[in-house]
Formats: C-alpha cells, sequence, structure tokens
C-alpha cells in the first residue's frame, strides 16, 4: 500500500479528509461539497477574440443547510505541512463570506476561525476531531450576530429552488444571507449595492421568498420607476409567486394579494389628498424593496420619498448599482452603510461581467470648439449667436449636421469593419438628436441590411409609443432586428441588453451614477451567443473623465484615439 507521501492531494482529500469529515457528522450527499468553483474565469481579450482564464475553486466546502456554507476546506498533499493551505483557504473564506477556514494534508486540520467566532482563533486537530456540525453553526452564528432563536430561525429559511431557477452566484448567497440575517437581527434600512447585470432582481426575488415564505414578512412591496423593470421582473424572476403576486395598474388597488410590483407614478397622484398609496394603511406592507434606489427615492423634495416615508414601519431595502452621494442627497444617510457590495470591477475579474474596450474619437469641431460666420442663421432663420461653442453645446443649443453626419460615418464604418448586426446603443444628448442621429445613420447603412427590414436602426425614446416594441425587440436575443438603437435617456437603467456589443457615447454625461449604468447595458455575458466582450466608442471624451479615474479600477481595455475631419 503507497504511503502518505506518494499520494496526490485527490487520493489525500478521498481516502483521509472526507473521511474524517464525515465521521464528525456531516452528511457527504447534502452537506460537502467537492471542487466548487466559484467564479467564471476572468474574460481576456486580445483584438477581436476573447478567451477565460481559470476559475477559482475551492477543493471542499461545508454547509450547514444549502447556500448556508460555514467553513472552507484547502487540501494539499503530504508533501506540504498540514496547514500550507491556510492562506489559500483564508483568501477563499473572505472572499465567500464564510466564518471559518481549514487547511490538511491529510495528517490532522489547522482550523482558523474568523471575526467574531469566539475567543479561540486557531487550532490544530486530529483526524478524530474535525468540528461538528452544532460547533461550527455556533460559529456561524456568532460570526452573524444570531444571538436569538427567532433570529436563527429566520436565518433558516429555505431558498426557492425550481427546474427554471438557477443556483445562487456566491455574490448573490452572500447578499441574499447577509441581507435575511440583517433583518434578523432587527434592522429595517438595508443598503445593497450590485454592478449592473450581475442579477439584482434575483437576488430580490430570493431574498422575498425567503422571508415570505418563512412567515417573518407577509406582505411584500416591490417599487421601481420604468414600467419595462416591472414587466421584466414578473416575466422573468418573480414568475414563481404565480398568483400571489400582482402589479398595481391604473392607479387601482386590490389587497386581496400578498406581493406587489408598482411603479412609483403608479402609487402618487402627485396630490396629498388624492394619492393611491393611501388607501393602503401605512402599516399594511412589511418589507419595501426600492429598485434602483438611486433614481430619486430618498430625495425628500419628491412625491417617491413621501411613500417610503408612509410605509416607515415596514422594513425597506434599498438596492441599486450606483449609490447616490451628493450635498444634498445620500442612499446611505437614509438606507444606512451598506451591508454588501459588489462592484463592476469584481464582477469583471470573476468573469461574470463582460470587460471592455474602448475607442476615443475626437473630431476637430470638438477639439478647437466652432465659432459661427458672421450673420449665420439656424434652420428658423434666427441669429446664431456669435461666441465659441463646444462639446457641450453641441446638440443641445447648436446643432451641426455636419458633426452629426461625420459621427454616423465613424459608427457605421466600425459595424461595417467588424459586425454590422451587432446589437448597438447610441445615447445621444437629448430625443431630437435621436431623431437626427437615426437618420442619419441611416444614410451609412450597408443597404443590403436595410432592405431586408426597416428596422435595423430605430429610436428608442420616452416620447415615442412605437418605442415599447422597438425595446423588446431590441433586448430579445432571439429577434435579429431592431440592431441600432438611437436613445437619450430610456435605456440608460433597466434594460437587460443581453447582446449589446457596442455602445456609443455621443451625449454629454455629468455624472458617475449615470455613467455606470449606461456602461451596464454591456456588461451581460452571453458565451452561447459568442458575447464576451464590448467596445466603448466615445465621442465626448467621456471615458477620460471617469473610467481612467474613478471607475471602480475597472479595466479600460484598447484605447485608441482618432481624429475625423
Amino acid at each position: 500500500m503507497d504511503s502518505k507521501s506518494t499520494l496526490s492531494e485527490r487520493d489525500i482529500i478521498t481516502k483521509y479528509i472526507l473521511p474524517a469529515i464525515e465521521a464528525s457528522g456531516w452528511d457527504k450527499q447534502t452537506q460537502i461539497r467537492e471542487e466548487v468553483s466559484f467564479t467564471a474565469g476572468r474574460i481576456f481579450v486580445k483584438g477581436k477574440k476573447a478567451k477565460r482564464g481559470e476559475k477559482k475553486r475551492a477543493d471542499i466546502i461545508i454547509y450547514y443547510k444549502p447556500n448556508i456554507p460555514v467553513a472552507v476546506v484547502e487540501a494539499k498533499d503530504n508533501k506540504h505541512t498540514v496547514g500550507a493551505g491556510m492562506q489559500q483557504a483564508l483568501e477563499y473564506a473572505g472572499t465567500l463570506d464564510i466564518p471559518v477556514a481549514i487547511a490538511s494534508n491529510g495528517d490532522g486540520f489547522v482550523i482558523q476561525y474568523r471575526k467574531n467566532c469566539g475567543n479561540v482563533v486557531s487550532e490544530n486537530a486530529d483526524l478524530d476531531h474535525f468540528p461538528t456540525p452544532a460547533e461550527l453553526w455556533e460559529c456561524y452564528k456568532k460570526y452573524n450576530g444570531l444571538s436569538d432563536s427567532n433570529a436563527e430561525e429566520t436565518s433558516l429559511c429555505s431558498y426557492f429552488v425550481g427546474r427554471d431557477c438557477y443556483a445562487p452566484r456566491y455574490y448573490q448567497r452572500i447578499a441574499i444571507n447577509r441581507t435575511v440575517e440583517a433583518i434578523a437581527r432587527g434592522q429595517n434600512r438595508i443598503l445593497l449595492v450590485m454592478a449592473t447585470g450581475t442579477g439584482k432582481t434575483y437576488t430580490a426575488f430570493q431574498i422575498i421568498y425567503r422571508l415570505w415564505k418563512s412567515g417573518c414578512k407577509k406582505r411584500i412591496l416591490y417599487l421601481a420607476d420604468r414600467t419595462n423593470l416591472i414587466t421584466q421582473t414578473k416575466k422573468g424572476d418573480f414568475k414563481h409567486f404565480k398568483d400571489k403576486l400582482t402589479i398595481v395598474k391604473n392607479k387601482k388597488i386590490d389587497k386581496a394579494y400578498e406581493i406587489y410590483l408598482a411603479l412609483y407614478q403608479g402609487l402618487t397622484n402627485y396630490d396629498e389628498d388624492t394619492d393611491v398609496y393611501k388607501q393602503f394603511s401605512p402599516d399594511f406592507f412589511d418589507l419595501i424593496i426600492v429598485d434602483e434606489c438611486h433614481r430619486g427615492s430618498v430625495d425628500e423634495d419628491k412625491a417617491w420619498h413621501k411613500i417610503l416615508s408612509y410605509f416607515s414601519s415596514a422594513t425597506q431595502i434599498g438596492m441599486t448599482a450606483t449609490p447616490k452621494e451628493t450635498k444634498t442627497l445620500s442612499n446611505i444617510e437614509y438606507f444606512g452603510e451598506p451591508i454588501y457590495t459588489y462592484s463592476l470591477k469584481q464582477g469583471i475579474d470573476d468573469g461574470f461581467l463582460a470587460p471592455y474596450k474602448v475607442l476615443r474619437v475626437g473630431m476637430n469641431v470638438d477639439l478647437e470648439g466652432y465659432r459661427p460666420e458672421h450673420g449665420k442663421t439656424d434652420i428658423s432663420g434666427e441669429l446664431v449667436e456669435d461666441r465659441l461653442y463646444n462639446t457641450k453645446d453641441f446638440d443641445r443649443n447648436i446643432v451641426i449636421d455636419e458633426r452629426t453626419n461625420l459621427v454616423a460615418k465613424k459608427i457605421m464604418e466600425y459595424l461595417t469593419n467588424s459586425d454590422p448586426m451587432a446589437k448597438t446603443i447610441v445615447f445621444c444628448v437629448d430625443i431630437e438628436h435621436a431623431e437626427r442621429m437615426r437618420q442619419a445613420l441611416l444614410s451609412y447603412a450597408p443597404p443590403e441590411i436595410t432592405e431586408k427590414s426597416d428596422k435595423y436602426i430605430v429610436r428608442i425614446t420616452g416620447d415615442d409609443p412605437v418605442a415599447k416594441g422597438y425595446l423588446e425587440s431590441f433586448i430579445n436575443p432571439e429577434e435579429r432586428f431592431p440592431v441600432i438603437a438611437t436613445t437619450s435617456k430610456l435605456m440608460t437603467t433597466g434594460t437587460d441588453a443581453k447582446t449589446c456589443k457596442l455602445i456609443v457615447l455621443d451625449s454629454n454625461i455629468g455624472s458617475m451614477t449615470e455613467f455606470k449604468q449606461i456602461i451596464g447595458r454591456g456588461t451581460r455575458v452571453e458565451e452561447e451567443l459568442g458575447k464576451l466582450y464590448f467596445t466603448i466608442i466615445d465621442f465626448r471624451n467621456v471615458t477620460d473623465k471617469f473610467a481612467d479615474k474613478d471607475f471602480d479600477g475597472a479595466p479600460v481595455k484598447n484605447k485608441s484615439f482618432f481624429t475625423g475631419r
């Protein structure tokens, strides 16, 4: 028989480590998972090709209940010391928010308890004394501050499991568990910060399901500010609530349901005497989740804030990719410090979000400014003010058709040379600019494509009743058309454009919040459809203003700069 020194790491796990864990009372089928990959592997882009790096993988994760991990075990072969895997175990435990890190080489265990787990920080144990389920559960309770029986019971309520409901990614699990546990401890204002494309709606669904199923929260309101956010939510993750859920429509209230989806605008008439939400009693809801809470929910001057104030006794959870912090507005002041943050940089590093490359386009009129010749009039015959105009003025205070045409030409040149059927969003200054850009792009579009469909290039803006249908088709991976969408503000949030490969910036973006939201339209990864990264074409020097300085340290790939005529 081979000695331990000749056995591989895999053999050590099978012959020594797993039997020792099972002997302490752990169920191999339901509580022990081996070789657990918890990232997707970062995507690396070179030219037009992309490939994934290696996934991060833990040797063993031990769960008290499904999605409630209590320990991570890192193994080494017997040529290493018993504690050789501890640094890696601690790194994984930190990333995965697990209270106990354990290392082993088959001779015994080194056990390190993380913050709040007790007085003992580290200890050694032989193979016959691996911690029992009761011991590691006590560590978990101390780690998460679950001091009373009610909090413990709430923290153990089950996740929804269904045939078409995927298991949570590690960061979603952390967000869900921390939220449920914070509520179990009595916290009533909670903030979650998760980058666009990381599954905030799924996270909200599991939080609601666990609290609702356990009876901790019986009536729940999910608030959003755009119709497409509500409809996507009902058709998507929230479909599992079936007949227990309703959407508040036409300002009509039916109190027979348990879970309500609503627009802020659908609950208020901006008239204190007739506001729809007052048809509910102030204590009707136990839980309110505020999606995209950066968009005014904490602004005391907005009618939306009055809804939250009216239901102040309810537990309120704010969810956003971009917490708004200004001199007058603060999500953190209202909800408190985020209990969990998963940033764009983390998402790209883990391979769950698509990296991007930037092409910066500078044109002479942008670089040098524009001064009209003496006596120049606009299309209405009005005299154009004689002064120097710059990019902040273009398409708002002054329209230069030559510039619009050149931008459109550059966009179509890029698409023609790469993929003219790549889903593209062009962000414009306003609705009028979006329409002029649509027309300009059409003049440069490949005729062999425009002859196939008159929906190759469309304008998707809030003023157009047809835009809803265009938007649904644009975000549907199975629909080929529309391919290019010109927009102003409508598509900055709540647009799950999984196949978007190109984002064009021809708008003056004034805040990091808006910039992050726009970039988030391209961060979805769709491997089966060949979407592993996306490109930004920047005509307004926006990426230089934000991405290189404060943008979560997220990578900007393959920068280039060229000047048009």
